[in-house]
Formats: C-alpha cells, structure tokens, sequence
C-alpha cells in the first residue's frame, strides 16, 4: 500500500508545488530545450502517477496482502485519483483540439481568400493587406506563414529572414503540439491545481526556441529588432505568432545570446536537467512496476 500512497503524494506534488518552483526558476529559460524536456518530463510523471495510483492496488489486492478495512482510504483517494485524471485528460484532449483545429481552420480559409499567395519555396506564405505589422504561423497539415505588408514595409532584409526563420522553426519543430500538450494537460487540472505561470514559462520556452532558430539564420541582432518591430502586434487563436507582449519581447531579448546559468556552462546545466527529466519519468514507472513485481512474487 505504500506504493500507491507513494504514486498519490508524487503526483500531487508534480501537479502543484513543482511547476510553481519551475516558473520561478528564470535561469532555466537559458537552455530552451532542455528547460521544455523539464517542464514535458514534470507534466508526462504528474500523469503516469495519477493514473497509474489505481492500478498499482490491484496487485495488492489480487495477492491478498491487505485487508480493505484497513486501507479503504488510501484505495479510494487513488481509485478517485485515476478515475478523475483519466476522465478530465479525455475530456480536456477533445475540447482543445477540437476548438484549435477549427479555428485554425477558419483562419486558414479567411487568409487563402484573402491573402496573396508566394510562389515556389513560399507557396505555404500569405501576404494581407494591412498596415499593422504581423507575422505568425498557422500550423498543421496545410499549414501557413502569414504576414501583413506592413511587416514587409517596416522590416529590413536581415530582420525579415529572422521572422521567416522563426516562423519556419515553430511549424518545422511542430511546436503547436508541444504547447496543445501542456495546454490539455492545464485545463484537465482542476482550477485549484492549475497554474497560469507555468502555461506562460511553456509558451515563452517555445518562442526562445524558435528565436534561437532566427539567430542563426539571421545573427542576434537582427532577431533582436524583429522582435522588437513586432511586439505588440495581434494573434489569432491557433496561430503561433512572433509578436509578444513588450515584457515576454524584453524577456526573449535577453535570452538570445545567454551564456551560463549560475556561473556554469549551459551544457553542463543542460545536461543536468535531462537526467532529472529522465528520473521524473522514471519514478511514477518503477513504483508501478514494483507493485506488478510484488504480484508475480506471490
């Protein structure tokens, strides 16, 4: 019965203190992808414990090893745990693709008719008439680049290949369905356990990489004024966008040539938050399996 108390206390904790400590921890953000793979291993392990807490019994059961008049309590807060988790993720993965994918889209249909086309290599971009500069992606399967004129008139060369770069980074990547993870997994929380922060770390992880992505094809500096030039500007729902809000603009800029992370290397820190990742992972997985261990031991 520890086992499955140990699987209820590990996903509460994954679910709540954890990535509340993660969003604080600001000097992660200057080792993007390592940062990401963190946040996906904390989110992935919040789950496989909760889910895995109920069946992790059955073993006990099964073998006789425990009387449920001693342990209902525990039993029910992980059957109720598992039960809820698994409803909660199917519901939460149905709503939030549904609704992305239409909007996504409707906004595909409204640019084809309403844009200008590119040709060869750009054929997936769309130009619209609009003095507000603008540019974000709408990803899937006919996926697109849109920018408005007023991005081309403001931009120079250099920045406007680092918008492309970045652009071209998020759909290449598929970012939209690393942050439509997260995003199933936030609302299948419940209200008390969610938190904002840790959905707006996510989000600005996601857009770093992508700016990594535009500094070299474009150099820093150039990233630097893209961003700059359009901040501030509008998103549609589903679209992935280079356009931010001045402080997220201020926060990027300042991540596109980081060094080190508290005094040490970026690969050495990196290095250290893939092997947490993978005991993250690790841990919901072996508690399981020992309880299964128990079962062929009987």
């Amino acid at each position: 019965m520890l086992v499955v108390a140990s699987l209820v206390v590990l996903a509460v904790l994954l679910a709540w203190p954890v990535p509340r400590v993660l969003a604080r921890a600001t000097s992660l953000r200057r080792a993007p992808r390592a940062a990401l793979v963190l946040w996906q291993s904390t989110a992935v392990a919040a789950v496989l414990a909760a889910l895995l807490a109920a069946p992790a019994a059955i073993p006990l059961l099964v073998g006789r090893q425990v009387r449920l008049s001693e342990h209902w309590v525990t039993l029910a807060v992980a059957a109720a745990l598992s039960g809820v988790v698994a409803v909660r993720l199917l519901l939460s993965g149905d709503r939030v693709g549904r609704n992305l994918r239409a909007a996504r889209r409707r906004h595909r249909d409204l640019v084809d008719l309403l844009g200008v086309p590119g040709e060869g290599a750009d054929r997936h971009m769309r130009v619209l008439e609009h003095t507000t500069p603008t540019a974000y992606c709408v990803p899937g399967v006919r996926r697109r680049v849109v920018l408005t004129q007023g991005t081309l008139d403001r931009l120079g060369p250099d920045e406007l290949s680092a918008v492309l770069a970045h652009e071209r980074a998020h759909l290449g990547a598929r970012h939209d369905l690393v942050m439509e993870f997260f995003t199933v997994v936030h609302e299948a929380m419940p209200g008390f356990l969610r938190c904002d922060d840790a959905l707006r770390e996510v989000h600005l992880l996601i857009e770093v990489l992508a700016d990594r992505a535009a500094v070299r094809h474009a150099g820093a500096v150039s990233t630097g004024r893209a961003i700059v030039a359009m901040a501030g500007g509008p998103k549609p729902a589903g679209a992935m966008a280079m356009a931010d809000s001045t402080r997220v603009a201020t926060a990027r800029i300042g991540l596109l040539d980081a060094e080190q992370i508290a005094g040490l290397p970026i690969p050495a820190v990196a290095v250290m938050m893939y092997a947490v990742s993978a005991v993250l992972i690790a841990t919901p997985l072996a508690l399981y399996l020992g309880a299964i261990a128990e079962l062929t031991l009987v």
